[in-house]
């Protein structure tokens, strides 16, 4: 039997062209997410060193955030802006999956998605004007993959009409989310530790700890507002890993 989950995790949630032969379903999505994020924080890193260096960090961090958005075909923001319209005000259940299901952006959506990209930005101004700057962007993009993985698990509930929720889940064990968490960290620490220090490695371990708890207040938001997990719902986990990570990071490493 192949193995087609990277190539799923990769024609859904980037932009790369993947023929359907090695993508013939989403199942594998988000068990493989954290090898997507991987590839995508090393290439957001790989624009936005040589640019803070020939520019300034402020366009290095645009850069950065401007490629991953590229990469994702904006999938993520999109995924935040509509969990803000729909959680933001108070409406009921119903009527929050109705007005996260439409295409158009509320005001809590661009409220967000603004807020968010420029958190981020700052951020990781202020992280790549330092050494080893680059490796809280990789980790960041890594760790809100990371925190997708966890909708997957067999327990997590699914709200209704999601048809992504609905394909994804149960695709994850508890022992695959497991080895995906100690994987991740054992690398991020392993990177850290040949190219920095041991309280670096630390500090990106706990801004990597934030981002997941971040996340993970997202989805039990969400899950108690909707009735469960969405596309959507995933996709704002994400940025909100992605955010609190790097502002985390910006905190520990000056």
């Amino acid at each position: 039997m192949r193995c087609t989950g990277p190539f799923e995790s990769a024609a859904l949630l980037t932009a790369v062209p993947v023929p359907a032969r090695l993508a013939p379903s989403t199942r594998g999505v988000l068990r493989w997410a954290p090898v997507v994020g991987l590839v995508l924080g090393g290439l957001a890193a790989a624009v936005a060193v040589p640019f803070s260096g020939w520019v300034s960090p402020t366009v290095g961090a645009v850069l950065a955030v401007a490629v991953l958005a590229l990469l994702t075909r904006g999938l993520h923001l999109d995924g935040l802006a509509d969990t803000a319209d729909g959680l933001g005000p108070l409406r009921d259940r119903d009527r929050a999956l109705e007005v996260m299901h439409r295409g158009d952006v509320g005001p809590f959506g661009v409220v967000a998605v603004v807020l968010t990209l420029l958190l981020q930005v700052a951020c990781l101004a202020v992280l790549l004007a330092a050494d080893g700057g680059w490796l809280p962007l990789w980790a960041g993009v890594l760790v809100a993959r990371l925190a997708m993985v966890r909708t997957g698990l067999p327990s997590v509930p699914v709200a209704a009409g999601s048809s992504l929720g609905r394909a994804v889940a149960g695709t994850v064990s508890r022992t695959w989310w497991a080895a995906a968490v100690l994987a991740c960290a054992g690398l991020v620490a392993g990177v850290a530790l040949l190219v920095d220090d041991l309280p670096r490695a630390l500090g990106l371990l706990v801004a990597g700890a934030a981002g997941l708890l971040a996340a993970e207040a997202v989805h039990r938001r969400a899950t108690a507002r909707l009735g469960g997990t969405t596309g959507d719902v995933m996709g704002a986990m994400a940025e909100i890993a992605t955010t609190v990570h790097l502002l985390t990071a910006a905190a520990l490493w000056t």
